[in-house]
């Protein structure tokens, strides 16, 4: 039987630390168990915080998960608030603290000792950076100051368009400030493909938010209506706030003067059970690395669902030793909700496989939320990526109105699962008209990836690829509403009787409004011995 600990000792609450707490109080009402937080809060939603600030969550105890005296109470757990971790004596199994109210330093001793500080937000050395009135959000505390601070301004600058960027973009904006977005990459989201964000782009450009992109910071200057940013292009920017939203950094200092193993990338080197390399030291959530289940390397996924469940993951193993599940890695499943609009991704962009060098194919589909006869039913964009060699999914992107959340889901489950294309194609999931349709447009991207593997369909990414002899099959009515530039509009209905019309010499790139009849239409000319290909996404997707 693993001999349970006497003193646990977690440095670090909120997701990973005060999940491994938790877990651990469930294997034994006998250790001794300590949770050290510099801050005030031990246990909150940070993944709330943009969402009080902008008012869709008007109480902020909702987002105090747990307060020390509530922990107290449920798990006998010894929480201490302001006290921060200094250094770890790994030889003597000490920590040494420091109380962040008085200064006044002492001494731990722990048997098992879970480090959780999770990470920082990134605050470039950038001229004029220390200014009070550039703010990033990590806890309550900073959630606190942006909302006092944004009551006094007209104007806000979000640096960053990443997931909170944007998340914190349309709550500002909801509460009746001038948003203003920079983004040094040319798109939003640049976890994700850029064509599968655009309709995010525009709604925030119809909402009013000042959007600019491909652009970066060069320093920002105080101003007497608050700052002045400068951007690399040259360009002013004067707002009354700046929040910066640029990424975070793993705040591995004190394991690193432990002398615990570091990754590449700044983060704690962890095993399948979130063991260091110290045998008795286990690292959790933002700070550390573990495997990538998709291609075998490592990761670092700064998610609130994968902390938890490595601190789930530590206490076990702590508890049960090597009888305990392991940590399977993690996958990076990610969504925003942009106004009407949400978008994110599970394993693998398409960029990140190009940078990998990893062999892959991609098909982008569209298809309703539900059934498109029932009332209410919006298009959803599927992007999917799978390896040429066996078939398996290695990851999707998908955006729309409603319903992304689902696919997403679907498509994170069918990775850890390690489907195929063809298993796609056949996924039996929930029908009825209000729920979802027949064929869903899972499976349908599953058809498509099946039909590029068999040759049914050859296709184009977007119109940049296509060549100049582009056939248009959608109805006149459609074609003239949103036409496609230098095509030739064929309704499919039509095209069997209109083919002396088409010049069998050139390749010919077939569009329609989703990309089913497109299809549809290549084959038709396949069939009649045209060389014919199928641009995806449709003019939905390109024009």
């Amino acid at each position: 039987m693993q001999k349970q600990p006497n003193t646990l000792l977690v440095i670090g609450g909120v997701a990973g630390g005060a999940s491994a707490a938790a877990r651990a109080r469930r294997h034994s009402e006998h250790t001794r168990i300590i949770v050290l937080e510099r801050g005030p809060d031990v246990s909150f939603a940070n993944c709330g915080l943009p969402y009080h600030i902008g008012g869709d969550i008007p109480d902020r105890e909702e987002l105090a998960v747990q307060t020390p005296e509530s922990l107290k109470g449920m798990l006998n757990l010894d929480i201490r608030t302001m006290t921060e971790a200094i250094a770890i004596d790994r030889a003597n199994k000490a920590v040494k603290v420091r109380s962040v109210a008085t200064g006044e330093e002492s001494s731990i001793s722990y048997d098992k000792l879970v480090l959780a500080p999770g990470a920082s937000p990134l605050r470039p050395p950038l001229p004029g950076i220390d200014s009070p009135k550039i703010m990033t959000l990590r806890n309550l505390e900073d959630m606190d100051r942006i909302k006092a601070a944004v009551e006094s301004v007209d104007s806000v600058a979000i640096i960053g368009a990443g997931f909170i960027g944007l998340e914190m973009a349309e709550q500002l904006h909801e509460i009746g400030k001038q948003v203003s977005v920079v983004e040094l990459q040319p798109q939003i989201l640049p976890q994700v493909d850029a064509e599968m964000v655009r309709p995010l782009e525009n709604a925030l450009r119809d909402k009013g938010i000042n959007l600019i992109l491909g652009d970066g910071i060069q320093g920002f200057e105080e101003i007497e209506s608050g700052l002045s940013a400068k951007l690399n292009s040259g360009a002013t920017l004067d707002v009354g706030l700046v929040i910066l939203s640029i990424g975070v950094r793993p705040e591995s200092g004190l394991a690193r003067d432990a002398g615990l193993e570091i990754g590449p990338r700044g983060h704690v080197v962890v095993d399948a059970w979130q063991r260091t390399n110290d045998p008795d030291v286990y690292c959790v959530g933002d700070v550390c690395e573990t495997e990538d289940p998709i291609l075998g390397k490592r990761t670092a996924i700064p998610l609130g669902g994968p902390a938890n469940r490595q601190g789930r993951t530590a206490a076990d193993h702590i508890h049960l030793g090597d009888k305990a599940l392991k940590y399977p890695g993690s996958i990076g499943t990610s969504i925003v909700r942009v106004f009407d609009y949400a978008a994110g991704i599970a394993g693998y962009s398409e960029r990140r496989l190009k940078m990998e060098d990893v062999p892959y194919q991609t098909v982008t589909v569209n298809g309703p939320s539900h059934a498109s006869y029932f009332p209410g039913a919006e298009t959803i964009t599927l992007k999917l990526m799978w390896s040429p060699d066996d078939g398996r999914v290695l990851g999707a992107e998908a955006s729309g109105k409603d319903g992304v959340d689902k696919r997403l889901d679907i498509i994170a489950t069918a990775i850890r699962g390690r489907l195929t294309i063809d298993d796609l194609a056949h996924l039996e999931l929930a029908y009825a008209p209000p729920f979802g349709n027949a064929k869903d447009v899972v499976n349908v991207a599953g058809f498509a990836a099946g039909n590029m593997r068999d040759g049914l369909l050859l296709p184009v990414a977007d119109l940049q690829s296509a060549g100049e002899q582009i056939i248009d099959v959608r109805p006149p009515a459609s074609a003239e509403k949103k036409p496609v530039p230098g095509a030739k509009n064929i309704p499919l209905t039509e095209l069997r009787g209109r083919l002396d019309e088409i010049d069998r010499s050139k390749p010919v790139y077939v569009i329609c409004q989703m990309g089913k009849t497109s299809y549809f239409g290549a084959r038709i000319l396949a069939n009649n011995g045209y060389e014919a290909y199928s641009i995806l996404g449709g003019a939905h997707h390109q024009v």
